[in-house]
């Protein structure tokens, strides 16, 4: 039976820590870097949202359901976002990697191929996952690009599966990767870290 406990992972760029409310006015301050809950194929918070955010992260904590992480710079403490594990499924052996965002001003920068490093490595050498899951709006072509960066493969689209924020329906591109294919998808984003 899979179980995740809270856990701080580092690279020696980046570091993912368990996200607690004392972080609410840094992740206000990430998301104003590019006015991120103006996107519309990601949710994100305006800064006034975050302290709702970060309880509703921790009550799915505390659930079983999810894992959130403060994303950080090790330049210091700078929090430029945040990310989890959620729809854990303990019993298939099954987590998803999502909630996902990046200010701006990091986003396609050594961020997000560390932290889904991070992660990816976590899920299938120390929770002993079979797969690890990550969605997408279907029409977001600069997440769905770096997802597929990753060496994840498209399983399908999930036709009209959510409703955002401001009404439009969702489509959800769903890909994965398995525990078969993380020793080729390590190698690859390894040599990413090392040519950054």
């Amino acid at each position: 039976m899979l179980h995740i406990e809270p856990v701080t992972l580092s690279t020696d760029l980046l570091t993912l820590r368990p996200l607690s409310l004392t972080d609410v006015p840094a992740l206000g301050m990430a998301a104003a870097d590019g006015e991120l809950w103006d996107k519309k194929t990601t949710t994100v918070p305006r800064p006034e949202g975050f302290d709702a955010y970060v309880q509703k992260a921790l009550e799915l904590q505390a659930a079983g359901l999810a894992l959130p992480f403060a994303t950080v710079v090790n330049d210091g403490t700078r929090l430029v976002g945040s990310t989890r594990y959620m729809n854990i499924d303990a019993a298939n052996h099954r987590v998803e990697i999502g909630t996902t965002w990046i200010a701006r001003s990091w986003q396609r920068t050594f961020v997000n191929t560390h932290a889904k490093f991070l992660m990816l490595r976590h899920a299938f050498e120390v929770l002993d996952c079979l797969a690890v899951e990550i969605r997408t709006h279907a029409r977001n072509d600069q997440s769905r690009a770096a997802i597929e960066r990753l060496g994840a493969r498209l399983d399908g689209i999930l036709r009209q599966h959510m409703i955002m924020p401001d009404g439009h329906i969702r489509d959800t591109a769903v890909y994965s990767i398995v525990r078969d294919e993380w020793p080729a998808v390590k190698a690859g984003l390894e040599r990413k870290m090392a040519s950054a």
